[in-house]
């Protein structure tokens, strides 16, 4: 694995400012809503979040520095630590940069020296198999800020107005101009008195405080596409918190977790699972009911089929998330050896026995290639 310094292109010394600008930096760069999408963004985007969420802990950086990452698992008493998926790392940018202007500046959203547009806020929905497979549609409750009913969202109680501010001039902005041996240099940072809006008011609304927003609750009814899986997202603009004195709304980020299906080992679309037959099934050939996640199917096994043969079941597994196509069932078909027979049961066995051809001693040498292909290792 990459060493987390590296992976953030800092030097082992470095500050939690330092860390901090690098990672910033980086997620910008790598976020998933600024790269439609693309595979090797995201990886990445895990990669610099993990990489930041451990370097930012004072705790966390220490194992790392003594043991490197087998002190995060343990090693140097930092015990459950674990690669970051994708609902965590969105989780680690929006715990830190999900209120600020470059979070916003990313999303192609206008701000002035304090961002007027509301935080955004990550909610997480829980899904069966079955869920997953055929799409659903969610009421889903949210607490979040609306705009304030008593003030129009102004802030100011009603009969007065906001004033501008005197300091900034009403642009939210204060500069300073400093000379020194390179030259003259101009920062920009927001104005102190009036936090950034421009405005000042001297009578606050008496229900909002002067925020021009209040808490409140919401159902949002989100249509999840079929085929989804767990750490997947759908951003949803516009409907999370109301911004500040008429500022803009945020985002909701709904964050998919599917719950496993104990009969389906799932990779991708794709889904694998494991059928039990009998020795007659095997040797004569018979219909065997599988199951799917929309409802069992009938499998034809043909006579001789071997223990362990995987039939694949070719349009049988989960559809493609925003795209055309649906994946393969892949079934192993597996001998089932009984606990106890009866006697008569014992009787039969010895009289087949008796007339049983003799296994072969070894597999030939392509077996396993085979075994490993057709299990997709």
């Amino acid at each position: 694995m990459a060493d987390f310094y590296e992976v953030l292109g800092i030097a082992r010394g470095a500050s939690d400012d330092e860390i901090k600008k690098a990672y910033r930096k980086m997620a910008m760069q790598y976020h998933p809503d600024r790269n439609n999408g693309s595979k090797e963004a995201e990886e990445r985007f895990k990669v610099v979040s993990e990489a930041y969420d451990v370097l930012r802990d004072p705790n966390k950086r220490a194992a790392y520095d003594r043991y490197g990452e087998a002190g995060l698992r343990g090693g140097g008493g930092m015990g459950g630590f674990h690669h970051v998926d994708l609902s965590e790392a969105l989780s680690i940018f929006m715990r830190d940069f999900g209120g600020f202007g470059g979070f916003d500046e990313m999303l192609g959203r206008r701000g002035g020296g304090t961002s007027r547009t509301g935080a955004d806020i990550k909610v997480t929905v829980e899904l069966t198999l079955l869920e997953s497979a055929t799409g659903v549609e969610r009421a889903i409750p949210i607490k979040l800020l609306d705009p304030c009913d008593r003030c129009a969202a102004s802030g100011a109680e009603p009969g007065t107005t906001p004033q501008r501010c005197t300091t900034c001039n009403g642009s939210g902005e204060v500069r300073r101009a400093q000379r020194s041996f390179f030259g003259q240099f101009v920062s920009v940072s927001p104005c102190p008195t009036c936090s950034g809006q421009g405005t000042v008011i001297a009578s606050p609304c008496k229900k909002c405080k002067g925020e021009g927003r209040v808490r409140g609750e919401q159902t949002i009814n989100v249509r999840i596409p079929p085929g989804v899986a767990t750490g997947q997202y759908m951003t949803l603009r516009g409907v999370g918190n109301a911004g500040p004195r008429n500022g803009e709304r945020g985002d909701v980020v709904v964050v998919f977790d599917v719950e496993e299906d104990p009969r389906f080992e799932r990779d991708g679309e794709d889904l694998y699972t494991e059928v039990l037959v009998s020795y007659p099934q095997l040797v004569l050939g018979s219909d065997i009911e599988v199951p799917n996640v929309t409802g069992p199917i009938t499998l034809r096994v043909p006579a001789g089929t071997q223990s362990g043969q995987v039939f694949h079941l070719r349009g049988r597994g989960l559809p493609r998330v925003n795209s055309g196509g649906v994946g393969d069932l892949h079934v192993r078909v597996q001998l089932w050896t009984p606990d106890s027979v009866s006697g008569e049961e014992r009787e039969l066995l010895e009289k087949l026995a008796a007339f049983e051809k003799k296994p072969p001693e070894s597999r030939d040498k392509g077996f396993w290639a085979k075994m490993r292909e057709a299990l997709g290792a």
